[in-house]
């Protein structure tokens, strides 16, 4: 019986110096020489000039020293043989042949003492050739079958029948690790289905179930770069429920020389799953707005900002202003920039939004043609805890840069809002919806400036996402917390909402509210489940699911539109048109200076929040200290209760 002593032992034996792979193949050369020789004689001994062989064969050692030296035949790990070293080996023979070939001719009129002819040289070249691959091949067949000998046996199946999945297979059938099986191709092109590929059948998706009930399934591996959400989903869906491992192949771009290691092979995430087919921009109207022009992105540190920045870099601006007030995010994405060897400007500037003197300082010196306003408190509970820094970032922080951007001309303004500010239940929604207010108020209030706002839910991988915090705690050996059973988001990529935002900023001719296309929405408890097995782990068994209950501000389900809006479509299938009511500028400058006296005469929370709930009215508070405003619909409890 094959133990693990003895696998283990075979996995330690050294690699075979390269001088016995040398001797060795002159060796081979020698005796395909000599057997050229004997088919030449006619298969006889008889009269043979033994004199003229040896001379023969030592010229050959000669000649053939010096092509594999050169050519380096030598060189490659036998055990790995492949294209390669099959194309150095068929150079090396061809070499060593035309120079035996061009002795013979040179030696010919001379003497004839060399036994070389056409005859010979050719069938010593065939003969070579074979020789030299063959028992290359043979020890690496030993070595694959040697190491996969009683090993238990992996069954794969390979998702997409192109290119990536041929070099997925080869990948794998080269891994020594693994004794595996290539069970089947799976794709939706019924022009490849009921086919083979390198060995393999071709089957549909519809045929994988039939396949799986024939023979377990260890992994399936996803090597396709075109697969739709939909389909990626069901194919995870269904091996979640049989049991199986998906992985997926790596990026290209993460190719080297047009293959990649099994290394590079991995488990597919959550963010994946989440994602929706490819969105298409209008990336020429784009360019044309923004090339040889000077943007400002406020928040530029943070998970949305940050991806703005990216995405302008490809649009040639003449400069972008990084505006941030962390310190160390703002230096890491300037060195992020660098490393991309792109030409663009960018200028990082440490600063708050809310600091009057230093914002008018960037507009002064900058003079930005475009502001992309990013920068905003996000975090609900942080958020109704402090309404005065809500107020004061997100809403005064927001006015200031609007006033800014009319006072120095900006062309457009862009505002990133969020699906938190359509009937806020939470400070910090509230907040956003003032924001967006304010910015519509002033684009109605002649100015030239065009300002856009666009709104839309949570992105996949953002600071404080939900699906970081159940990464950390799944590696952590759980539980996952969840809020409610019942609670549900919507879910966007960073770089997809990002490509919304240029889109919508190009489009918008001011005063608008954009609204995106968020999907379906997902339901956060079977988010955790399905994170919990694509881990290879049991929900409530392996991971339990603790409901912590709804956290003060937080609703069930989150709304992209009021109650009384409405949305008109635009040219862009996942980007519509919010029509919200009417403000009066002068109104609601008005109430904005009286958030200003609150908090500058730091009159409590309760009086701030009242003020916020006038001014939106839908503003209803759930799971919150300031449920008590809402009594009968009206502002009560501000006597000595505040």
């Amino acid at each position: 019986m094959f133990t693990r002593k003895k696998q283990f032992m075979l996995n330690k034996i050294n690699i075979v110096p390269r001088w016995i792979i040398f001797v060795i193949d002159l060796g081979v050369t020698t005796t395909a020489l000599l057997l050229a020789f004997i088919v030449k004689q006619n298969l006889t001994l008889v009269g043979v000039n033994w004199e003229s062989l040896f001379t023969t064969v030592a010229i050959m050692l000669i000649v053939n020293a010096f092509v594999f030296t050169t050519i380096k035949t030598y060189a490659g790990i036998v055990r790995y043989t492949g294209m390669q070293d099959a194309l150095r080996i068929a150079v090396s023979v061809l070499v060593s042949s035309v120079v035996l070939y061009l002795i013979s001719i040179i030696s010919s009129p001379i003497q004839n003492d060399l036994v070389l002819n056409n005859v010979v040289i050719i069938v010593y070249a065939t003969f070579s050739f074979l020789a030299l691959l063959t028992y290359r091949v043979a020890i690496k067949f030993g070595f694959a079958y040697l190491r996969s000998y009683k090993m238990k046996r992996k069954t794969v199946v390979i998702f997409g029948a192109g290119e990536a999945g041929v070099a997925t297979k080869r990948v794998l059938e080269h891994d020594g690790q693994n004794h595996i099986s290539i069970l089947a191709f799976v794709d939706d092109d019924r022009k490849k289905t009921k086919k083979a590929l390198d060995g393999a059948r071709i089957i549909s998706f519809s045929d994988l179930a039939a396949l799986a009930a024939e023979e377990p399934i260890d992994e399936l591996i996803i090597a396709s770069f075109t697969i739709t959400a939909k389909r990626k989903n069901e194919l995870v869906d269904f091996c979640l429920n049989h049991d199986i491992k998906v992985l997926v192949v790596p990026a290209y771009s993460n190719w080297t020389e047009g293959s990649f290691s099994s290394r590079q092979l991995r488990s597919i995430n959550i963010e994946e799953l989440l994602e929706r087919d490819p969105i298409h921009i209008n990336n020429n109207q784009i360019r044309a707005q923004i090339k040889g022009k000077r943007v400002l992105v406020t928040g530029a540190a943070g998970s949305i900002g940050s991806e703005i920045v990216r995405q302008l870099m490809h649009y040639s601006p003449e400069l972008i202003v990084l505006c941030d007030q962390a310190e160390t995010p703002l230096h890491t994405l300037e060195l992020e920039l660098q490393e991309t060897g792109k030409t663009v400007n960018c200028v990082s500037y440490l600063a708050s939004i809310t600091n009057e003197a230093r914002m008018r300082q960037l507009f002064t010196s900058f003079k930005p043609h475009y502001v992309y306003h990013a920068a905003a408190y996000k975090h609900v509970p942080m958020m109704e805890l402090c309404p005065t820094e809500a107020v004061r970032n997100n809403v005064l922080g927001t006015q200031l840069i609007a006033n800014l951007a009319n006072e120095y001309g900006v062309e457009r303004f862009v505002m990133v809002s969020t699906d938190k500010a359509v009937n806020p239940t939470n400070v910090m929604g509230a907040s956003k919806r003032l924001a967006e207010i304010y910015v519509q108020g002033l684009s109605k209030h002649h100015t030239n400036t065009k300002y856009i706002t666009t709104r839309f839910g949570n992105v996949l991988g953002s600071n404080g996402s939900v699906i970081n915090r159940f990464k950390q705690q799944i590696e952590k050996g759980g539980p996952i917390t969840v809020t409610h059973p019942n609670i549900t988001r919507y879910f966007m990529t960073i770089p997809e909402a990002c490509q919304l935002v240029l889109e919508a900023g190009s489009m918008g001719n001011g005063g608008e509210i954009f609204v995106f296309d968020m999907g379906q929405p997902v339901a956060i408890a079977d988010l955790a489940k399905k994170m919990i097995r694509l881990y290879g782990l049991i929900p409530n068994i392996d991971i339990d699911i603790v409901y912590s209950g709804l956290r003060p501000g937080e609703k069930l389900y989150e709304e992209l539109l009021n109650d009384g809006e409405n949305t008109g479509n635009t040219y862009h299938d996942k980007i519509m048109i919010a029509k919200v009511r009417e403000v009066e500028f002068v109104e609601v400058s008005k109430h904005f200076n009286d958030l200003v006296t609150l908090i500058s005469s730091e009159e409590s929370d309760m009086y701030l929040v009242a003020k916020m709930k006038e001014m939106v009215p839908e503003f209803v508070s759930n799971n919150s200290v300031f449920e008590k405003l809402d009594m009968g619909g009206k502002v009560v409890g501000m006597g000595a209760d505040s």
